[in-house]
């Protein structure tokens, strides 16, 4: 099975995308319960919500048969909010392929390669997402396989315990890398009770004793991989009014039991906090400085304008990034970001420094460009150009229907459906240059930040 839609299927989705880009979205009337998210996604979309809470959305398009299938559970590790807990959503992105009595795990593996499936797994910090794709003939497989082994999930105490050393192993090569070092150090020195404090991977002493934690493992599974908070994503060549009933036959037996998790609220930061990370390897010394900001809000002006800040200030149309990389060569790359997030967050930007001799000095830069963010709002015309890219890289990356799913699984996660991504990209549009400097004078707020830098260790 190729992955990759014919030239003529291609050719219809570049006109729905162009069009979407560049013209004032028509009213249509549509199938009931059935909407464009208008003027951004160009394909339509059916959203149904079953007994049980399980959220279903169906969204065809011209794929030459090629169907992909994500299921999106809101469950990351800002859940993990019990003591000596941490770890436990990767965890389970490993341990959801050992499979069920009915299929086990090299039946199920046997299954997905018999159909010429590809499939794969992710844990953010806010969701895990389960993704197939496939052969539209194989899609109610592809369902039953699915739907069993999110309802029926089986494994012994003794295969708990195999997967639970390979996640350490994982945990152990993951700390080699120095970003890695430098984030785990920074997120836990930046807050002190919200669970955001720890990376997706946890906490190290938590995840070298989890293969202690049979039985907790097991109520993890049972609070939170349940209907009311696991969305469903099907992208591609289908038929809602086929898809839909397959859906309610297969996942309608699948028992409610969402336990909300009573995540800390994070206490305002009052104070500057600083850190030093020796990395116990050759490396480059790399430079974090992350400031407190909201959680992802669609319709904030400020919020939104803060996401382009980002790229107006510090990307590589920047002054900064022509002074530091091209100009003087003193840094490899510098980049910054805007953190969506469920609960509050992060602004970060980030430099890796050729010379240590120079990390002062870089960091002086960053403060320079920081103030001049605050003091004087980014010229119109690179705004205006930023705002037309963002939109037209946005659509022009809806190509397959594994990459329509990849780009707008991160916003059903945020909000349980696809009305967030219509709403920022409606924000962006209305964004003036004072927005984002406002955003600059709201967040970038010397007492609410972290700076962290990681260097070898002498």
């Amino acid at each position: 099975m190729t992955n990759t839609p014919s030239s003529t299927a291609l050719s219809r989705i570049w006109t729905l995308l162009l069009a979407c880009a560049i013209s004032t979205p028509s009213a249509r009337t549509l199938a009931q319960e059935a909407h464009d998210v208008n003027g951004i996604i160009p394909f339509p979309t059916t959203t149904r919500t079953l007994a049980n809470g399980l959220e279903v959305i169906v969204m065809p398009m011209p794929s030459e048969g090629l169907v992909t299938f994500w299921s999106i559970v809101r469950t990351g590790s800002r859940d993990e909010y019990e003591p000596g807990r941490s770890g436990f959503a990767h965890f389970f992105e490993h341990m959801m392929f050992r499979g069920t009595e009915r299929y086990p795990a090299e039946r199920y593996l046997e299954a997905m390669v018999g159909i010429g499936a590809n499939m794969n797994a992710y844990t953010t910090d806010d969701h895990t997402a389960y993704h197939v794709s496939m052969a539209k003939e194989d899609l109610e497989k592809v369902i039953e396989l699915e739907s069993d082994r999110f309802e029926n999930l089986s494994y012994s105490e003794s295969g708990f315990q195999t997967e639970a050393g390979a996640v350490y192993g994982e945990y152990r090569k993951s700390r080699t890398d120095p970003h890695f070092a430098l984030d785990e150090a920074l997120v836990a020195t930046a807050f002190e009770k919200h669970t955001y404090g720890h990376t997706t991977m946890g906490f190290e002493r938590d995840v070298a004793a989890m293969p202690t934690m049979y039985a907790y493992s097991r109520s993890f599974f049972a609070r939170y991989y349940r209907p009311e908070n696991t969305v469903l994503f099907v992208v591609g060549d289908v038929d809602p009014a086929r898809v839909l009933p397959l859906l309610e036959r297969y996942y309608g037996g699948w028992k409610r039991g969402y336990v909300t998790p009573e995540i800390p609220v994070e206490p305002e930061q009052k104070g500057e906090r600083r850190l030093d990370v020796a990395y116990d390897g050759q490396t480059l010394p790399i430079i974090w400085v992350a400031y407190k900001m909201p959680a992802f809000a669609p319709s904030d002006r400020t919020r939104v304008a803060a996401e382009l800040l980002a790229e107006l200030a510090f990307g590589e149309t920047s002054e900064i990034y022509r002074r530091l990389v091209l100009d003087e060569q003193v840094v490899e790359y510098v980049d910054a970001g805007a953190d969506d997030s469920r609960d509050p967050k992060l602004f970060e930007i980030e430099a890796r420094v050729k010379d240590p001799a120079k990390i002062d000095y870089v960091l002086g830069v960053l403060d320079a460009t920081i103030s001049a963010a605050r003091d004087s709002p980014p010229d119109a015309a690179r705004l205006a150009g930023l705002k037309q890219r963002l939109k037209y890289g946005f659509v022009m990356g809806l190509q397959t229907p594994d990459a329509v799913a990849s780009r707008l699984a991160h916003f059903i996660a945020l909000s349980g459906d696809l009305e967030g991504v219509r709403t920022l990209y409606a924000t962006y549009a209305q964004l003036s240059p004072e927005d984002v400097q406002h955003a600059a004078q709201s967040y970038l707020v010397a007492a609410r930040r972290t700076i962290g830098v990681l260097r070898a260790r002498q």
